[in-house]
């Protein structure tokens, strides 16, 4: 059996945890990523926050995938909103048209992420809220998390997932009215204050 000598970083082989990414940037971004809600839309809000390690840093390489109901509470069904150029086969963006409930966003150098979606309409005995994956550095298995509205108090209090979550962890979970129709929701993924992250089965 051949032994390693570990003591050196030259010698040691990398694992799989070494070579995971993120590697975002080269395909995925795209423009108008964040842009959901059709142009001009009355129900047009803009989430924006934070992604930080369990230490309060920014992780400014995590990524972000948003999906959300349609103002009546409806699941899109539309085909892709995303356009390319014939020539180059490159992204152009949304065509500002369909609302497909999707979509993709890459924090900043500070850890600061935004996107422009329509508020979502309550489904069954559901608040409405907004489903989000995350994907960063350090994560072998992406997370999942909702971003609720504080708007009616009334309703998230008689939603069936809030009310499982222990009462002193729920505001992990609102995002925070700033106005202007914009929301802030900060994810923490470790530590104090960390955002509820649920476990589908």
């Amino acid at each position: 059996m051949t032994k390693i000598d570990t003591s050196r970083p030259e010698t040691v082989l990398p694992t799989p945890s070494h070579t995971v990414g993120p590697f975002y940037g080269h395909a995925l971004p795209f423009p108008g990523g964040g842009d959901i809600a059709p142009v001009g839309h009355p129900d047009t809000l803009v989430l924006q926050g934070h992604v930080t390690d369990g230490e309060g840093n920014p992780l400014p390489d995590a990524f972000l995938e948003l999906w959300g109901a349609d103002p009546d509470g409806n699941v899109p069904r539309v085909d892709g909103s995303i356009r390319r150029d014939p020539a180059t086969g490159g992204y152009l963006g949304r065509n500002g048209v369909e609302f497909t409930g999707w979509g993709r966003v890459q924090t900043d150098a500070n850890g600061h992420w935004s996107a422009r979606t329509l508020r979502p309409g309550a489904r069954g005995r559901s608040a409405p809220y907004i489903s989000v994956c995350v994907f960063a550095r350090g994560l072998l298995v992406h997370l999942y998390t909702r971003i609720y509205l504080p708007d009616d108090e009334a309703v998230l209090a008689a939603d069936p997932l809030l009310a499982r979550v222990p009462e002193e962890r729920r505001d992990t979970l609102i995002a925070r009215r700033q106005g202007d129709g914009t929301y802030r929701f900060d994810i923490r993924l470790q530590g104090e204050g960390e955002t509820v992250f649920l476990e589908f089965q």
